[in-house]
């Protein structure tokens, strides 16, 4: 169990609440933590109990390493669990376990060292030991033990007898003068020897292992790869080692080979004093880690140690502790207990001889004082509660006649608003309940959707279910994380046409790199070397291998997998030569990271990747029509050759094909690259946001200052109409003179004269002086409204460059968005998911020069999600049939069911499927107002698509005119053996 400050960490018990809850409301939402099994009924509290699971601040109980999280420290204590239950002998775990259940010891070395003296001289049946024969030491089996009993007069110390010979020879036979009938057991094997109760010298008199006889079987010793002999078994691993230098030395005249092999499958009886077991099977360190691992006791003093009960019910050891056991028990707890407290009895009296206080006589009366405070208090608690009782009894009674009376008031107010008229909606609102009127009709909606397409055509590998979305999830990861892959962008059409590339005289680059890229990648996730043999190993021993014909056997399989990929997570796959090997690194892969468990393909893969199945010859062939594949018919097949991955990948089918680049992308997600480029994408995106919000600032100021600059305009021509002009008052001036001067007569006619001149010349001079001020002004009226033209054109430049470079923006968020959460664009009313997948990672929306790029090139369907279709469901008790609706409006081929995938690949289709949209559901609302958005570069990514594969359509008719040259030369030229991977690192 992990531990946190050297406590174990103890699993959290379900709430009272939820156990009554599991009784009475099974219907109960709760919150599961699945990888411990604890229930919480609140988020916060499971929200809480994860975060404490992912501190750096837990060590494994069994390794010892430290700042690791709970589950990483679980995993590690898990996998040394397993590791030292493959180690430790089998046949040895039930006696250990039985010998030290319910021993009182102090210390668990202690414990350690009574076992490995009981056991370290006893074997018992099926156990792998070494015996040493004549200086020379064999792995061999025990198979048979014989109790102590009365020595023969004469008996030399070992003999053998060979299984196969029926010789006579009296250095064959066995230890034993009588017959093996003969032999009666008068005591179990070891159980005396074994017993814990008994002290070591008493165990060795009553069953001294020295008299146990042992009849062993001496196994195979491994022989070299050239003689093609089988392996011998793993325990003899470590001293098979020897045994081929020892046969090395036997071809120098030291040691004859021959004559250590003929003692293979000899049946020996021996002694204890000619065996002995592997130091990495049977050690003190080891035999620690096992008790550790299967044995526990309470912290409560002297208290035994107890097998775990999982444990004690795998290997039969009893679980009841006896009475006579229990006693002793108690006994020596008592007698622990009555010897610490005759301590603590002396140093009391001490205290008091000498006139001081004791911890203990103070903790004493401390805790009297506190006992009369508790007291005290309590009584105080218990004088307030008993008032806080009455006046809550009060308060009640008067909170119910005031709820009585707001109750009927409300009744009475809703009794009156159910006399008005309803309000009306306010939109958008929830989908379902919006349906188009005879007014939505007549406005041009359309009450029918256009049918997506589900022709395979259109909708690549969706014969196969789960197939289409396999491929496209694995499409989307290599666009999203080509940066930390080092792959460039690559569109959906030429990965389709990749994966369907089956000439392997002609590689294809596409292929090559998505494979290398991701096995460069896979090198540093963690891994178990050959993980996939030992899952079809463990698969073998749990179900009987039956030869189905088609597949090769697993001995055939894993044998064909020992030679192939054994390097290859240190394999240069070097661009510049191709990537060449690139096969056998991906069956190195898989057979280091795939399980049976985790990837159910790994079997037919492997066969179809290692294996080479011909046709039985024995009947005429006949010719395949074109409509039909080999796979679709049966054929008789021959027996199995060993191929090579490079020639058999390219006629493995496309769900494998996929299915290997699915796995791979999954197992891409946990390594160090991606981490670190989700990272940095998360600080991208706060920088964008960042941008934005400054970008809108300053746009918001241009345009504030673009309105002043307009005020100020309206302004000026309304001031244009001037007051009175000066002219008029001069003209009335110089006509009220001359008016007087005619009403004066003739009798001033010369002096008259006179003084009209003057005022001539003077209404001269005064109009000349306006028509200067009135020409000044114009000037500077017409100079400040050319500045503040001007300024107004330098401002609009300025907001059209913000507005662009918010587009840039947007567009930069869509692609680093994608990368760490991609989701659908929109939904429809019946809760369909909408796709576009154009723009994210490292596609882009526009390349250079501005023109429009694509992806995918179209927008995708989705039916509804399993949430969304409970949703449906519960619709379905309303007024309103949701399945007649569905039908009425999408029609009967465009009903999607949980999961299932369409496609617009034309523009049309996708207008008219904006038009269906009705923008007074919340939904579709905003489904709406997201294609608008990003239509401008939407519709010119389908119909650069749809005129890309208009254009490809036309070269094999130009190229079928050009006879006399090689059908590799035209598939060399297809756009997707076109691609070149300009990201890519030697």
């Amino acid at each position: 169990m992990p531990s946190c400050r050297r406590k174990h960490v103890l699993l959290t018990e379900p709430s009272p609440e939820l156990l009554d809850a599991a009784e009475h409301d099974a219907n109960k939402e709760v919150y599961l933590l699945a990888q411990t099994g604890e229930i919480f009924d609140t988020y916060e509290a499971y929200a809480a109990r994860m975060s404490f699971y992912k501190l750096k601040q837990f060590q494994c109980e069994v390794t010892g390493k430290s700042g690791l999280d709970y589950f990483q420290a679980l995993d590690s204590e898990q996998q040394e669990a397993r590791t030292l239950h493959s180690r430790f002998p089998e046949p040895l775990k039930a006696a250990v376990l039985r010998s030290v259940q319910w021993q009182v010891m102090g210390r668990l070395d202690h414990l350690v060292e009574a076992v490995h003296d009981r056991f370290k001289d006893r074997y018992f049946e099926g156990e792998k030991v070494f015996i040493d024969v004549q200086g020379d030491k064999f792995a061999a089996r025990v198979m048979q033990i014989y109790p102590p009993k009365p020595p023969p007069a004469s008996s030399p110390s070992l003999k053998r007898k060979r299984s196969n010979s029926n010789s006579s020879d009296s250095s064959l036979l066995s230890l034993s003068s009588a017959p093996d009938s003969e032999i009666v057991i008068v005591t179990p094997i070891h159980v005396v020897g074994g017993d814990m109760n008994l002290s070591l010298e008493e165990s060795l008199a009553r069953d001294d292992p020295t008299k146990y006889f042992y009849k062993v079987q001496i196994l195979e010793e491994e022989r070299p790869q050239n003689e093609q002999q089988p392996l011998a078994p793993s325990v003899g691993r470590r001293e098979s080692g020897r045994m081929k230098e020892r046969g090395k030395e036997g071809l120098n005249g030291q040691i004859d080979v021959e004559s250590r092999a003929k003692w293979a499958g000899s049946l020996m009886e021996v002694q204890c004093n000619a065996m002995s077991r592997d130091r990495l099977v049977f050690s003190k360190s080891l035999l620690r880690r096992f008790l550790r691992e299967c044995v526990d006791r309470d912290s409560s003093l002297a208290s035994p140690w107890t097998v775990k009960p999982a444990i004690a019910q795998r290997f039969g050891v009893p679980t009841d502790m006896p009475e006579e056991i229990r006693a002793g028990v108690e006994k020596v707890r008592k007698g622990e207990i009555d010897k610490r407290k005759k301590v603590w009895e002396e140093k009391e009296a001490q205290a008091e001889r000498e006139g001081r206080l004791t911890k203990k006589m103070i903790k004493e009366k401390e805790r009297e004082a506190k006992a009369a405070a508790k007291a005290v208090e309590l009584a105080a608690r218990q004088r307030e509660a008993e008032e806080k009782a009455a006046a809550t009894a009060r308060s009640r009674a008067e909170k119910q006649a005031a709820e009585q009376a707001a109750r009927a008031e409300a009744e009475r107010l809703a009794a009156e608003k159910a006399k008005q008229k309803k309000k009306a909606v306010r939109y958008p609102t929830e989908d379902l309940d919006v349906r188009l009127n005879d007014r939505d009709k007549r406005a041009g909606m359309k009450l029918l959707r256009p049918v997506p397409s589900r022709s395979p055509e259109k909708l690549p590998f969706n014969e196969t279910e789960g197939v289409f979305e396999s491929f496209l999830a694995a499409w989307n990861f290599l666009i999203c994380f080509g940066q930390p892959l080092h792959l460039s962008f690559l569109t959906l059409d030429d990965f389709e046409h990749a994966l369907r590339h089956t000439h392997s005289d002609t590689p294809c680059s596409l292929l090559s790199e998505v494979h290398s890229v991701l096995i460069y990648n896979l090198r540093t996730v963690p891994f178990t070397r050959h993980a996939a043999v030992l899952s079809l190993l463990e698969l073998q021993k749990n179900e009987m291998d039956v030869d189905s014909g088609d597949e090769p056997s697993i001995d055939m399989l894993t044998e064909a997998l020992a030679d192939v990929g054994n390097n290859w997570e240190r394999v240069p796959l070097k661009h510049a030569d191709g990537r060449l090997g690139w096969q056998d690194a991906v069956v190195g892969c898989l057979k280091d990271h795939a399980t049976v468990s985790s990837f159910p393909r790994l079997r037919p893969i492997l066969s179809k990747l290692l294996f080479e199945w011909s046709e039985v010859s024995s009947t005429p062939v006949e010719p395949i029509s074109p409509g039909s594949s080999p796979l679709s018919s049966p054929t008789p097949w021959s027996a199995p050759v060993i191929s090579y991955p490079s020639d058999r990948y390219y006629t493995l089918p496309l769900k494998d094909r996929i299915a290997i680049l699915q796995f791979m992308c999954n197992l891409a997600v946990s390594s160090k690259a991606v981490h670190a480029h989700l990272e940095h994408c998360e600080e991208q995106l706060t920088a964008l946001r960042k941008e934005k919000i400054e970008v809108n600032r300053q746009k918001k100021q241009f345009l504030e200052e673009m309105t002043a600059l307009v005020g100020e305009n309206k302004g000026d021509e309304s001031q244009e109409t001037p007051a009175p002009n000066e002219t008029s008052d001069v003209d009335s001036e110089g006509v009220a003179p001359s008016e007087d001067a005619s009403e004066a007569g003739s009798s001033s006619g010369r002096r008259g004269n006179s003084s009209q001149r003057q005022l001539t010349l003077r209404l001269k001079a005064q109009q000349g002086q306006a028509a200067a001020r009135q020409r000044e002004l114009a000037r500077q009226k017409l100079a400040s409204q050319k500045q503040a033209l001007a300024e107004h054109r330098r401002l609009d430049e300025e907001v059209n460059k913000l507005e662009r470079r918010l587009e840039s923006i947007e567009r930069d968020f869509r692609k680093t968005l994608g990368v760490i959460r991609l989701k659908p664009i929109g939904k429809d009313r019946f809760y369909n998911r909408i796709w576009w997948f154009d723009g994210c990672g490292t596609s882009s929306l526009m390349g250079s020069g501005g023109a429009v790029q694509y992806g995918a090139g179209r927008i995708f369907i989705q039916g509804p999600s399993e949430f969304d279709q409970e949703i449906l469901d519960r619709k379905k008790g309303d007024e309103v049939d949701i399945v007649t609706r569905r039908r009425e409006e999408e029609g009967d081929d465009g009903m999607l069911g949980m999961g299932e995938w369409a496609v617009f690949t034309e523009v049309e289709e996708l207008e008219e499927f904006i038009a269906w949209l009705n923008p007074k559901g919340v939904r579709e609302f905003a489904l709406k107002n997201a294609l608008t958005k990003w239509w401008d570069l939407l519709a010119p990514g389908i119909r650069k698509r749809t005129a890309d594969i208009a254009l490809n359509a036309k070269l094999p008719e130009a190229r079928r005119s050009q006879r006399g040259k090689n059908a590799n030369s035209d598939i060399s030229r297809e756009p997707y053996m076109l691609w070149t991977n300009r990201k890519a690192v030697n």
